[in-house]
């Protein structure tokens, strides 16, 4: 009887918690399929047909595209200067540094790695983002010896 009253209340819950769940679902669906895409500087190629988007926003998230230094200099002020205009693409989305929940960075070489770290170091505030640092075979595109991209909350 013990064990026949608990399977009973056991697929009591399980019901209570699959429409509750499967409520939820359905209210978040429908509010990131109601919130619009919101694009920034469109990138063409050469037949002026889209590539990709300098930033997206989504919801309350901030995708911002792969910033490189394309001018001659070494890692600390291409470093400098991606960051830079990082910053300045979170601002026009809405969002800032301190509001970088991701950063992805790619080397031209991770022997630059020490240096560029140098210039990172307290960019995104006291709390930083969670972060991932490659070495790209065969370079940055662009000639660039550092890119970053970066996800951030509005």
């Amino acid at each position: 009887m013990k064990n026949k009253r608990r399977s009973t209340l056991k697929r009591m819950l399980a019901s209570v918690a699959t429409v509750f769940g499967a409520s939820t679902l359905g209210a978040q669906t429908a509010q990131a399929s109601s919130s619009t895409k919101k694009v920034f500087n469109v990138h063409k190629d050469e037949q002026d047909i889209p590539l990709f988007s300098g930033s997206v926003v989504h919801g309350n998230t901030v995708y911002i595209a792969g910033k490189g230094a394309h001018f001659d200099g070494d890692i600390t002020a291409h470093t400098d200067h991606v960051l830079n205009e990082l910053e300045k693409e979170l601002k026009k989305a809405g969002s800032s540094m301190d509001k970088v929940l991701k950063v992805n960075v790619y080397l031209h070489d991770i022997h630059d790695y020490k240096a560029m770290n140098e210039v990172y170091k307290g960019r995104f505030g006291p709390n930083p983002p969670v972060r991932t640092t490659v070495a790209v075979f065969g370079g940055v595109p662009g000639d660039s010896l550092v890119e970053i991209d970066c996800i951030a909350s509005l």
